[in-house]
Order: C-alpha cells, then structure tokens, then sequence
C-alpha cells in the first residue's frame, strides 16, 4: 500500500517531537542520485521511528529556462511511491538572502527539528549558494544532529556523474531513452486532465486525448514520440505529438497529443499520464493536410512495432 505523503511549507509545517530525517536538495529530476538520497532518508527513518521529509523549492524564477522538469503534484506523487511521509517547499524568495548559519538554525534546527541529514556532496544553500558540506558538516556535529554525505551516481557505462542538467540536456534533445537510464528505468512523463483539442486529429481519423503543459513545467524536444499511457487501472500504448502543431494551427502554447491505438473513448476531464519512450521524429510544418495524415501513419506503423502490437 503506498503511504500518503504530506506537502507543507514553512508557515504549516507541524511540531513532530522526535524530530525528522531531512532529505536536502531541490530534486527536480528525480534521477538516480537524487533517488539514492531520498532510499537511505527513508529507510534511515523507518529505522528510527521517525518521519522522512524531503526539501524543495518553488518560485525559483520565471525564465523559461527555469521551467521544473516534475511538477509539484507530480514530484508528490513520486515521493509517495518511494515511501516519503512528508514533502517540505521552501519559498525560495524568503530563503535565499538567508546566511548558511541562519539557513541551518533557522531551517533545519528550530522549524523542522532534524535529527538527521542527507544530502549530495554538491549541496548548496545560503545566500548566494555560498553554504557548502563542510559548514553543514561543522553545524550538524554541533548540534547533535547526524549527517550523511551520498556518493554520487555515475551513469552504468559512461564516466559522467548523473545530474539534473545532464537530464535537461538529453530531454532537450528528445533522447528520452539516456534520460529514462538516469532516472532508473522512469520514462519522462506529462499527466494532468485531458483537455479539449481543436478536433482536427479525429477530423483526420485519428482522434487524440490532449494535456495543456503547465507553463512552469519543461518541455521536451517538440517532435513525435512513441508513448504509454496509464489512464485509471489501464496501461494503453500510442503516438504522441509534444509541441505547437504547426501544421494545424501554429499554437502559442505547447500541448502534448496522444492518439492511443484501439481506443475511442470520451475522456475529456479524466487524469491521464503520458510516458515518452522513443523519439521518432521532430515536429515539423507540412504543406498538406494529405502530407501530415501520410507522416502520421508511418509514425503509428512506427510506434505498433516499438511495442510489437
């Protein structure tokens, strides 16, 4: 049974006597070493009779470069399959200007109370990031609170240490397969609710189940993927379009489009999540309808033998 865990921020964040296991860092990806740090917090506080907490950040900047490769509510939802009793987001703006001592008087000692640390040996926080793991080495040992330093992962294969900036660049470059190796076999994924298109798939027979990507969420190479879908108990395969339509109708916004094989149902306003597992083409404007309807088949001929159906 997956735990239920908890989102709090500062201002609502609750009294645990005992004190907490603190994952530090702003786990974006979710990759390898991030899932490292969060399985030694866990089962450190499942030893201990204590809570696991993992710490983000919101409100980091409003660039597109800045764009979260999880959402919030996505992040949450992983952390509840990991077994994390609760998940800490700190408002960047009011931590940011904080000294590395205040950061960890303030933050780590009085607000969450931790009794244990563990964080990347990369970590840093405190105004102008100048907080390193020798201060929280020197504090921690202070202040009778435990602290551990988690190796970082190297990529099987290669000898490059996985990161969240290594995941952006591969995700940037639609190599959804090296990205899924650095996050363990996870494939990058959009969910939300399934939203009204504009029709023209099911126009030209073949109908799709849209998401709006979250304007504070990353995008992927704009392009055709082969994809699956989990839509309630049912696990469904297809071919999803991430991008503007071009073709279409040229959007400002991105939208993620799916055509699921075997599948025509009315699913507007259901949960969907969408996983991207093979890159097959980037998105790209035809000058015929006929030319988009002809690319499309061989991208389903494509994606049925990907996934042998």
């Amino acid at each position: 049974m997956i735990k239920v865990c908890s989102k709090y921020s500062l201002d609502n964040l609750p009294f645990i006597p005992g004190g907490r296991v603190i994952a530090l860092g702003m786990f974006d990806g979710l990759h390898q070493g991030h899932i490292d740090i969060i399985k030694a917090t866990v089962r450190l506080a499942e030893n201990s009779g204590l809570l696991s907490c993992v710490q983000t950040f919101r409100n980091l900047g409003k660039n597109g470069e800045d764009r979260l490769l999880y959402t919030m509510e996505e992040r949450l939802k992983m952390l509840e399959e990991m077994g994390v009793d609760e998940m800490l987001v700190l408002n960047f703006p009011q931590v940011k200007d904080m000294s590395p001592e205040e950061y960890c008087k303030q933050i780590l000692f009085t607000r969450t109370g931790a009794a244990a640390l563990f964080a990347g040996s990369d970590y840093r926080y405190g105004k102008d990031a100048s907080g390193d793991i020798a201060f929280l080495k020197d504090y921690s040992k202070k202040n009778m609170m435990s602290l551990r330093v988690i190796p970082d992962r190297i990529l099987e294969g290669t000898d490059r240490k996985i990161s969240t900036s290594w995941l952006r660049e591969a995700l940037s470059e639609g190599d959804v397969e090296l990205a899924s190796k650095m996050c363990g076999g996870r494939y990058y994924s959009y969910s939300g609710r399934v939203v009204h298109g504009k029709q023209a798939g099911r126009l030209m027979g073949f109908p799709t189940v849209n998401l709006e990507v979250p304007e504070d969420k990353f995008v992927v190479r704009r392009g055709v993927y082969c994809s699956r879908v989990t839509l309630g108990n049912r696990v469904l395969f297809g071919v999803t379009n991430v991008g503007r339509r071009p073709t279409v109708e040229d959007a400002v916004d991105d939208v993620v489009e799916t055509f699921i094989f075997d599948f025509d149902e009315d699913v507007y306003g259901a949960s969907i999540k969408v996983e991207l597992m093979k890159f097959l083409r980037p998105e790209q404007a035809f000058s015929s309808k006929e030319e988009l309807e002809k690319a499309v088949e061989d991208n389903k001929a494509q994606a049925r033998e990907f996934f042998s159906i």
